[in-house]
Formats: structure tokens, sequence, C-alpha cells
């Protein structure tokens, strides 16, 4: 018996539900998965904490620049859909060890910033924090995606402190500028709807964007700097 309980059990209960349509899999496991909600609380936490060190560095350096480096926050967690398919595409066991041992994105943070400077003060201030440890690191606005995107993606672990022990957790933390944030979503809007195969044409028009999307950055980048050489 391990800390969720008897796991040959859980394991035998989790995957007599696959059959199920993914809607009654849902509610079986809000049901019946004490462990599974554990874990998702476990990592709710962890965002929590994540997002705490970002707000903390925002008032830090806004007395540095002048104004606040970090937009927005935002934070997700994976829906039990998205974790089953994952797991599924891994051909790995369907269990909440498993959710643990193989994914690493099942809490994500998304700090949202003005200019592309920012991520990276941003990102190196945050790493260098003595309790965070990186796991990975890629970096899609060095080198973007085929397709256009970019963003800074950091998978990090961060331990929580619950009442009788302390616990590591992984959680992916993404970086975006307003302009790389809002090509992504509507990208994924456009290219994502049901039943439509996007062509060549558009895909290459949707790259284009978001090299438009790029230059816009860089330039109110420069404009931002010379604002500051003024002061």
């Amino acid at each position: 018996m391990d800390r969720y309980g008897n796991q040959e059990y859980w394991n035998r209960l989790f995957l007599s539900a696959l059959p199920l349509p993914k809607t009654q899999i849902k509610e079986w496991i809000k049901s019946y998965a004490a462990p599974y909600k554990e874990l998702m609380a476990y990592y709710k936490c962890a965002m929590m904490e994540v997002e705490t060190k970002f707000r903390v560095l925002n008032e830090e350096l806004s007395l540095e620049y002048d104004r606040n480096p970090i937009e927005t926050i935002k934070t997700r967690l994976k829906s039990v859909e998205s974790i089953g398919d994952k797991l599924t595409a891994l051909n790995v066991p369907i269990t909440v060890n498993s959710i643990e041992q193989n994914l690493h994105d099942v809490a994500g943070v998304r700090v949202i910033c003005g200019f592309p400077s920012d991520i990276y003060t941003l990102a190196d201030a945050f790493l260098k924090q003595d309790d965070i440890t990186l796991i990975e690191k890629k970096d899609y606005i060095a080198n973007p995606k085929p397709n256009g995107y970019r963003s800074l993606h950091l998978i990090v672990e961060i331990p929580i402190f619950l009442h009788d022990e302390k616990r590591p957790m992984k959680v992916e933390v993404q970086f975006r500028t307003i302009s790389m944030d809002w090509w992504a979503s509507l990208e994924h809007k456009i290219r994502y709807k049901k039943d439509i195969k996007v062509s060549t044409e558009i895909t290459e028009e949707l790259r284009e964007c978001a090299e438009s999307a790029a230059m816009l950055d860089n330039k109110m980048e420069q404009i931002q700097k010379k604002i500051g050489k003024i002061r």
C-alpha cells in the first residue's frame, strides 16, 4: 500500500472506467477518485506558490523600472480529458502515480509581460530563487516554432508546505508578451475549429502574423528604451 492507498485496487478501478464516455469518466473521478483529487489539490497549491513569487517580483522590479513588468498572470490545471489523452498517447499507465511521473505540465502558470526583455529578467530572477529547481527550458522566442509560435517555457519543481510534510511539485511556466499571447490564443482558435482543415496558405498567413507581432514587440521595446533615456 502506497501513499494513495491500495494501488492495485486503484489501478483496476481506474482502468475499468476507460470504456466509458469522457463525460462519465469525469463524473467517476469526481465521485470516487480521492487520490486524484488530492493530487490536483497539490498542483493547485504549487501554482499558488509560483504565482505569489511572480507577484512579489513584479512589485520589486516595479521600483527599478518605474513600471510593472508583468501585465497578467494566468493559471490553469490540465483537465481530466487532457490528462487521460496524454497518458494514453505516451502509452503509460493511467494511474495517479503515473500522472506525477510522466506529466510535467499538469499545473501551468502563464506570465504575460510588456516587453521581451521583461521575460528574461523575470525568468532569471525566478530561477535564482533557492527553492526553485529547473527541470527543462525551451526558448521559443530565440527559436520560434515553424508555425511562428513564440514563448519561453520552463518546467520547474517547487516545494509546497503541507501540514505534515514538504512536497516537491512540478509546474510549467510560460512567458509571453501581450502580442505573443494574443497571436497564440487566436491561432489556436483558428487552427483547432472542429471539422475544418487549415490550408497551407492560411498556415503561412498565420506565421506571417507572428513575424509581424514579433517586429511590433521589438519596435515597442526600442521606443520604451528611448523614453527611458530621456528621463
